[in-house]
């Protein structure tokens, strides 16, 4: 059932971004960079697991194209501080907007019990107690 969820919640955002050279990677980074305004690129790096030379060739291409943008830390200068531009905003709403629609839609069909016992199984599918803590006293 997961496979099939996973399939059908990224075929969509797939095809826009296939359209523009770029991937799920791509996509991941433009989610949480639109989630965390001014993310430094280490947070980055301890969401997504991933090796920096991975997130270096992803992260340098949407700030190529426009997606985003760095800017240096005013405490830490070696830090660099991702935000999304006006058209890295476009490409988040776009890619988002029907995955939050088909969450929406199962959620109203499943009901408020059901919503909450889905929560605690994908609670209970993390690894790690650090990423659990992300979603304490919060709804989403």
């Amino acid at each position: 059932m997961l496979f099939f969820a996973y399939r059908d919640f990224t075929g969509e955002p797939d095809k826009i971004l296939a359209e523009r050279g770029l991937g799920r990677a791509h996509h991941r980074v433009i989610y949480f960079v639109g989630r965390y305004p001014g993310m430094t690129v280490s947070s980055l790096l301890d969401i997504l697991k991933i090796t920096k030379q991975s997130l270096s060739r992803v992260l340098s291409q949407l700030v190529q194209e426009g997606y985003i943008s760095q800017e240096q830390g005013s405490v830490d200068r070696r830090q660099r501080l991702l935000t999304l531009t006006e058209q890295g905003h476009e490409m988040e709403r776009l890619l988002t907007e029907t995955q939050r629609k088909r969450i929406a839609r199962a959620y109203r069909a499943a009901g408020p019990e059901a919503v909450e016992g889905f929560r605690a199984v994908m609670l209970g599918i993390m690894s790690s107690d650090d990423d659990r803590d992300r979603f304490e006293d919060r709804p989403e």
